[in-house]
């Protein structure tokens, strides 16, 4: 059996799908975690662009007839869970270790989506399911997260590791 074009692209978005329920797992909880801290606004709108992120997958990927694999979304959550177990040096609270390695983890997320944005740029001229401007959008938005997720990581940095 030759493997095609549209089986790739088929195993890409649900590879990018299952890494998003993992994104949005770990956005949630981050917004949680920093519930009445300068972090929390952002954290909240970002792990509900997350979730508007999935729901324009989950139709990019119907415009294909290409269904999620809930065996690797399930993967990728226990994955999420299982990163939890890190060591923070704090083993019964939040630390501030903990935020400047989830941040880290959702700019990786991030950037993962904005690639996925860009490989479906290549050709969204040619195929009428998807559409320039909707793309573009995306990339844009991906690329906002990213900004944001800078600026926060920046400040976890400076308080868990500034010299008191």
């Amino acid at each position: 059996m030759t493997t095609t074009a549209a089986d790739y692209l088929e195993t890409y978005l649900q590879d990018h799908r299952a890494g998003a329920a993992m994104g949005a797992d770990l956005a949630r909880r981050l917004a949680e975690e920093n519930a009445g801290t300068p972090y929390e606004s952002f954290l909240v709108g970002l792990a509900q662009e997350i979730e508007e992120d999935i729901a324009v997958l989950d139709d990019i990927m119907s415009r294909y007839d290409i269904s999620k694999a809930k065996l690797k979304i399930a993967g990728a959550k226990v994955a999420e869970r299982i990163g939890r177990l890190k060591p923070n040096e704090q083993f019964t609270s939040y630390s501030p270790l903990s935020r400047v390695l989830e941040l880290e983890a959702l700019r990786g997320g991030v950037q993962g989506k904005l690639a996925l944005w860009d490989a479906l740029a290549v050709f969204a001229a040619d195929d009428e399911r998807l559409g320039v401007e909707e793309i573009a959008g995306l990339q844009a938005k991906a690329q906002r997260q990213l900004d944001g997720l800078r600026t926060h990581h920046t400040m976890a940095a400076r308080e868990a590791f500034a010299r008191s």
